[in-house]
């Protein structure tokens, strides 16, 4: 039997994808990958949106890899500058050569009698491409780049201006001197609402239900001290240390005493807008973290608010008419342009149909293992980043921990590494967040299942999965590393296995 095309077949080149690419470069330099993306150039999320002031929600200590330093002055990043930081990373570092473009990945096959996958990938002449591959990792984000999520807004059909989703925005779009209405809370509309303010002639932000908001600086002092006071590397590390261990305080706070974290972003909200601040636009019925809690850098939303440019309206659509927007309450907002910022639609795993055998994979009917594994599926990764911090930490966890399985495979001369776990000692299931996010409860029929304890287990807790990857080895117990023979007839990995082992801790 010949050898895979590579040995590890990459989905996705976002941040996930090329944090795998990055890490194999520096873990497995004797093995080969391969990236394949359905868009045109890398960036994922930070090339497909385009909308005016796009920027990350996260600092960049975090959301920037652990082994590359982010050297922009704002901590706080718009889209432009985060493709630079990628760009540069994928030249630096000989990534950009395992790149292929334009490969829209249809599904992934895992045969047990060759030990490998066959992925097939659609090219936009419509013709096929199939690659085999030791190992497939989904590095492909979580949200539908086709459809977002259809708010189904009443008689939207009716209005006569334009209607645009932050997804698919227009690069012609002329909104200077318009009147705009954003509808939706989220970090988006929050985004969009200051930066479209500054060319329109008005922007309203309509919401349901206010969001916690939380004002930051957009340039990290400390990481200004530091870079002066310490080598560019060293420099990187304290300041990403500060930022993690601050959100995790923050995260926690909103655990323990959320009344405390809710009276700070009240005071910084009041402090902010003086006489506009109303409780009924920013006091959300619920707690803090119970859905995201959106950045305002440098206060530039309530700014916006002050100069009279931005307004918040909290209320129902009751439908559209040709010039705007008519509430339940009788109100009418006049629009131009309406944006429909209204969440985005969960996709697991890029919508690849994924197979074992022919047999197509339900990953409901799996547990995360390790947080980026499944139970009972062979040499599989996947990304699914945290909801309360930087999602490239995840990333980055997630890969170096591929790499260490990787290595360890060709130390025990093993083609096949495997989680197996019998339905007899399948763990008690937990809900997989605790958040009240609308794009999350929508989509929770589609997750794999999630035990309460380590190893069956997907947490959104960044310190204690870094510790739990530092101190369990990948062969903890529960992992298994075989050999197949190409030659050999399909096999059962998950035969003949100690479930008591696979069971403990």
């Amino acid at each position: 039997m010949t050898q895979p095309d590579t040995d590890v077949l990459i989905i996705g080149a976002g941040l996930s994808g090329i944090s795998m690419a990055g890490h194999m470069k520096m873990m497995c330099p004797d093995r080969s990958f391969t990236i394949l993306d359905r868009r045109d150039q890398l960036g994922g999320t930070w090339d497909l949106f385009r909308y005016p002031g796009v920027r990350s929600d996260s600092d960049m200590h975090t959301l920037g890899f652990i082994f590359e330093p982010w050297k922009h002055d704002d901590a706080i990043a718009d889209g432009p500058a985060i493709l630079e930081y990628l760009n540069r990373v994928v030249d630096e570092r000989g990534i950009r050569e395992h790149m292929r473009f334009s490969r829209t990945v249809q599904s992934a096959d895992w045969d047990s009698a060759t030990a490998r996958w066959t992925i097939t990938s659609r090219l936009p002449d419509g013709a096929t491409e199939t690659l085999t591959a030791r190992w497939l990792y989904l590095g492909s984000g979580y949200y539908d780049y086709d459809n977002p999520h259809d708010a189904n807004l009443p008689d939207l059909d009716k209005f006569g201006g334009q209607v645009i989703h932050p997804q698919f925005w227009p690069e012609d779009l002329d909104y200077e001197g318009k009147k705009v209405v954003v509808i939706g809370s989220g970090a988006t509309a929050i985004t969009l609402v200051p930066s479209m303010a500054e060319k329109a002639e008005s922007v309203t932000m309509l919401q349901r239900t206010p969001t916690w908001m939380g004002k930051g600086p957009r340039q990290d002092i400390w990481d200004h001290r530091f870079r002066r006071w310490f080598p560019e590397k060293v420099a990187y590390w304290l300041t990403r240390r500060k930022n993690i261990l601050f959100r995790a305080y923050i995260f926690g706070l909103s655990r323990r005493a959320p009344e405390k974290l809710a009276d700070k972003l009240r005071g910084m909200a009041r402090g902010s807008l003086g006489e506009l601040y109303d409780p009924k636009h920013f006091e959300p019925p619920y707690n803090p973290w119970e859905q995201r809690l959106c950045l305002v850098p440098d206060g530039d939303f309530y700014k916006a608010m002050r100069a009279g440019k931005a307004h918040i309206v909290t209320d129902h659509i009751e439908g559209f008419d040709a010039d705007g927007v008519k509430l339940t309450s009788g109100e009418h907002l006049p629009a131009d342009i309406v944006v429909t910022a209204t969440g985005l639609k969960l996709a697991l795993a890029g919508k690849v149909d994924v197979s074992m055998d022919g047999e197509p994979v339900d990953f409901t009917d799996h547990y995360f293992y390790r947080g980026t594994m499944f139970s009972n599926l062979p040499n599989l990764s996947f990304v699914f980043g945290y909801l309360n911090a930087s999602w490239t930490l995840r990333a980055d966890t997630n890969a170096r921990y591929a790499c260490e399985v990787l290595n360890d495979m060709k130390a025990a001369g093993a083609n096949v590494a495997v989680a197996p776990l019998a339905p007899e000692d399948e763990p008690e299931t937990v809900e997989p967040w605790d958040y009240s996010s609308g794009y999350l409860q929508r989509a929770r029929h589609l997750m794999p299942k999630v035990g309460k304890e380590r190893p069956w287990t997907l947490m959104h807790d960044y310190l204690a999965d870094i510790k739990d990857f530092r101190q369990r080895p990948v062969r903890d117990g529960v992992l298994r590393l075989l050999h197949v023979d190409d030659s050999a007839a399909p096999a059962k990995v998950h035969d003949n296995t100690d479930h008591t082992a696979i069971a403990a801790e």
